[in-house]
């Protein structure tokens, strides 16, 4: 599949039915300003009375949704329509047979023109008018005939994937743009830059509404926005590589059928299968693959639900089902799906649709759809809900109901909840307290509820990725009261989530940020995870491993979890070294047939808890876990804490080199002194650059007086007071590699990125600035700070042994890489104590 070129039309296409639609929308003077409704001429242009009504309904709906709004929607309304129709046409799902945007070739392919408006005499279009349809074809109106089959194919389309294809009323058609099969207009670019080949994987519809909105979403973020509901469904979309679809479905789906059929043939096709080990987990018995249910809870697009759909017919024919019967079955009784983005879950539902209508011809016509439900937003009022009542009391629930396309499927409404639900439609009675329409919304608030409060055998997602600090006021505020140990990004919230849909015994697959596995934020989350779940397996991604979004900011990881206590040891792909999508599959699809390869572990959760903090250090080696469980912390040697901030470093900092060397002082050993020197400017560790041993001394600090002009200013933070101007070893909060840790002498205040260790001792301790410049020690930081930050709470937990009788010859080859350091450091015009360059 050609991604860039898909992209690159995706984006272009938006801009270019967003433009097109405003050029119908002044046209017709759908505008705020414009002509009043009613008007029987726009700009003097003269309307037919059905025109004028079309107008109207459409100034209706401006005014209330935002004529911005109206824009938009229309034009992605073309853009769902224009691909869908595309895809079918390639597939000939087309009910006509026919078709819509290509015609025969002289060489037997195809080429930009409509076959059904060449065929128009002949083709068959239900609701098609076959007079104006003969009236336009003998007048040679070539655009105007197409633009009628066009809208009629997508009506006959509503009727038979109402799910997927709303109905477009006639005012809508009226902001269909024009000249679409020009050479360069928006169906002529799409059969030219887009390969038929590459229509042939229904994958490109979800690549296609991705792409649509990249730069919506780009945007979103780009400008430090807070979610809304119109902001948060596009930002969040991201379309999952297919093999790790693959890896999530085949090692929860395809495991439930293989511990239940251990001789199923279907294992041959599972490619990232990873075998349970001989004392597997006490999975849930099913009879047949009818028994099954998998949820995706944030399904997007639905491509996790395209690949369960796939593997659950291999398992329908596997137990004798006729081929026709299959696509009904797995839609109606194995898939759900949950969306706050009524977008994407459209294009989930066409997904499905494709897929069934591949095994099913007559599919169409069985009135069958995907279940995927769209999580509106339902706002009960005081008029809908009893005074007294159960329900009115669940004042969170009512609040959580109104922002469900915010929350989503984060809900989890319990029976008292549903109870109280059901116990207000009763007290309502037939018509609701004021009228039947309290008693629709009760009753769409009770289905929402009873779908959200479902329980699956398979929970499998790509859960949306967005900081805590993007979310609304409303959101926010619900994130910590509802998920508090997780409540720092979206997908660890998805993740609690997860195992709550999922059955007792059942499986929760999803790809999400690493964080999880080792930020102390997580610490709860980690140790509730151990205690009472299992592991089963996990594929370690780290960076690079979407194509689509590149850089070391994105680390995920995608694993496989138990809803239950299982005594087996988990298996871990490590593939964080590996740079890019495809060369981390390879690696994958070679770590699974060999697990001797050297990055396939096998490791009981339960070892986890002796590093502090749990990290999901699955990597690390026995020797390591003896390290952690049989030596003292760094913390009983030395105190680790963060230093100041000022509130306005441009104020109070400045380079050495900036400021009068008799208005410094270096060799303070205490406030005190440093107060009685008079001087104005003290060195100040601000962390820097990545240097061992010795260096970064380019900052100095206006703390004259103790600090006096700074506190005077009111923004200032300042931490651990008692440790200024005393030796220390100090790093840099903030390291794209491996942390640095360096000696400083007595006399320096030090910054909350210059983060330090301050020895019991009340001296540096040498041998400790060996042990952490160690590669020993950076083993252990590569699970304790496993981000871009090196945390004081994860230096500070890691073993330091007692050297003893070698402490002397540590400590002297750790005096000589200081010297060796300093000496370094002062041959260039950076230190201040420079004197020539060593080339010189």
């Amino acid at each position: 599949m050609n991604d860039t070129a898909i992209k690159n039309y995706c984006i272009w296409a938006r801009n270019e039915l967003i433009a097109g639609v405003e050029a119908r929308m002044r046209l017709y003077g759908v505008a705020e300003g414009a002509e009043p409704a009613g008007a029987a001429a726009v700009g003097g242009r003269a309307l037919s009375p059905e025109e004028t009504g079309w107008r109207d309904a459409l100034l209706r709906a401006g005014a209330e949704e935002g004529f911005e709004h109206l824009r938009d929607r229309a034009a992605y309304t073309w853009f769902n329509r224009i691909a869908a129709v595309r895809y079918m046409e390639v597939h000939d799902f087309l009910p006509s047979r026919v078709r819509m945007f290509t015609r025969p070739a002289a060489d037997g392919s195809w080429e930009l023109g409509s076959q059904a408006a060449d065929e128009a005499l002949d083709v068959e279009i239900e609701g098609a008018d076959p007079v104006r349809i003969a009236e336009l074809k003998q007048a040679g109106e070539d655009g105007p005939l197409f633009r009628y089959l066009f809208l009629a194919q997508c009506a006959e389309l509503s009727g038979c994937l109402p799910g997927v294809f709303q109905p477009v009323d006639a005012c809508m058609a009226l902001l269909l743009p024009a000249n679409l099969m020009d050479a360069d207009g928006v169906i002529g670019r799409m059969v030219g830059d887009i390969d038929e080949e590459d229509w042939e994987d229904v994958q490109v519809l979800g690549w296609m509404y991705q792409y649509y909105n990249s730069e919506v979403k780009d945007a979103f973020f780009a400008s430090k926005a807070k979610e809304t509901p119109d902001t948060i469904g596009p930002a969040t979309q991201l379309f999952t590589p297919d093999w790790i679809v693959r890896y999530m479905v085949q090692n929860s789906l395809g495991r439930l059928w293989m511990l239940n059929n251990p001789a199923s043939p279907l294992r041959a096709e599972m490619e990232y299968y990873i075998e349970p080990d001989s004392e597997h987990e006490d999975f849930i018995k099913i009879g047949g693959p009818e028994d099954i249910s998998l949820c995706d809870p944030a399904c997007g697009s639905g491509h996790i639900l395209v690949y369960a759909f796939e593997l659950l017919a291999k398992m329908y024919l596997e137990r004798g089902y006729r081929e026709r019967e299959i696509p009904g079955l797995v839609l109606s009784r194995n898939l759900h799906g949950m969306e706050i983005d009524p977008r994407a879950a459209q294009i989930a539902r066409l997904a499905l649709a494709m897929c069934a209508r591949g095994m099913d011809r007559r599919f169409f016509g069985r009135g069958v759809q995907a279940d995927i439900a769209v999580l509106a937003p339902v706002a009960l009022g005081e008029g809908d809900v009893p005074q007294g009542s159960a329900l009115e009391k669940k004042k969170d629930l009512l609040d959580a109901l109104a922002h469900l396309d915010e929350v989503g499927s984060l809900l989890a409404p319990g029976e008292g909840d549903l109870a109280a639900i059901r116990e207000t439609i009763e007290l309502t009675g037939a018509d609701g307290l004021f009228g039947s329409s309290s008693r629709e919304r009760l009753q769409r608030a009770l289905a929402t509820c009873e779908t959200l409060a479902r329980r699956h055998d398979c929970v499998v997602a790509n859960p949306p990725y967005m900081g805590s600090s993007s979310f609304g006021p409303f959101m926010s505020k619900w994130v910590k009261k509802n998920y508090p140990d997780v409540k720092s990004d979206l997908c660890t919230c998805f993740i609690e989530r997860g195992f709550n849909l999922a059955k007792d015994r059942g499986y929760a697959a999803m790809i999400t940020m690493q964080s999880w596995m080792f930020l102390g934020s997580f610490e709860k989350m980690r140790s509730s995870l151990i205690e009472g779940k299992s592991i089963l397996s996990m594929l370690h991604l780290g960076p690079r491993a979407f194509d689509a979004i590149g850089g070391e900011v994105v680390n995920v990881t995608a694993d496989v979890v138990y809803n239950g206590r299982a005594a087996c040891e988990g298996a871990y792909v490590r593939l964080v070294d590996i740079n890019g999508s495809e060369a981390k599959r390879q690696k994958a699809l070679e770590a699974i047939q060999n697990p001797d390869c050297g990055w396939f572990y096998r490791r009981d959760a339960e070892t986890f808890k002796q590093i502090p903090g749990t990290p999901i250090a699955y990597w690390a080696s026995e020797v390591t876990y003896e390290a952690f469980s049989a030596n003292e912390k760094i913390r009983e040697h030395a105190w680790g804490c963060n230093g100041m901030t000022t509130g306005e470093n441009d104020r109070f900092l400045r380079l050495w080199f900036e400021v009068g060397s008799r208005s410094s002082e270096y060799c303070s050993s205490s406030a005190a002194e440093a107060k009685r020197s008079g001087a104005t400017w003290f060195p100040y560790n601000k962390g820097g650059d990545f240097r061992k041993w010795y260096g970064n001394e380019e900052w100095v600090i206006d703390w004259k007086d103790d600090g006096k002009r700074a506190r005077d200013y009111g923004h200032l933070v300042p931490r651990s007071q008692k440790y200024m101007f005393l030796p220390e070893i100090t790093w840099s909060k903030i390291s794209s590699g491996k942390a640095a840790f360096r000696y400083k002498d007595k006399g320096h205040l030090f910054d909350v990125a210059g983060l330090c260790l301050f020895p019991n001792e009340g001296k540096a301790d040498l041998s400790l600035l060996a042990f952490c410049n160690s590669s020993v020690a950076q083993s252990f930081l590569s699970f304790l700070c496993p981000t871009l930050n090196f945390e004081v709470g994860g230096v500070c937990s890691m073993p330091f042994v007692d050297l003893n009788s070698a402490r002397g010859e540590v400590d002297r080859l750790a005096s000589d890489c200081i010297s060796d350091s300093l000496t370094d450091y002062n041959s260039f015009e950076i230190s201040c104590d420079f004197k020539r360059h060593p080339l010189v």
